[in-house]
């Protein structure tokens, strides 16, 4: 696997890497690791995807693109939560995608 900065492919696979280690090893004072928990669970991701996505329309209404990348960013990996919550993984994503395309 590459280094971060690589593409962004290699980017997104090391981000869902760490999301899955958090999943496995739940270290204490992760916020990934808190999702994971009946700390903050599944309802807190929910929430944050919602969140995130109206910050993202809002942005992109203002023409603010440094925030629609900030807030777009944020959806991504809370989506990358949700599908390690529900025993999903990247690949499933691109199978998607790629029957679609």
């Amino acid at each position: 696997m590459e280094e971060t900065g690589g593409s962004g492919e290699a980017v997104l696979d090391e981000l869902f890497a760490t999301i899955e280690s958090r999943k496995a090893e739940l270290p204490e004072g992760s916020y990934t690791a808190s999702l994971f928990t009946h700390e903050k669970g599944e309802n807190a991701v929910l929430e944050k995807i919602g969140e995130e996505s109206t910050e993202a329309i809002l942005a992109a209404k203002d023409d603010d693109l440094e925030e629609l990348t900030a807030e777009s960013a944020d959806l991504v990996y809370h989506l990358l939560v949700l599908l390690a919550m529900k025993d999903l993984d990247l690949e499933d994503l691109r199978g998607e995608l790629r029957d679609r395309f």
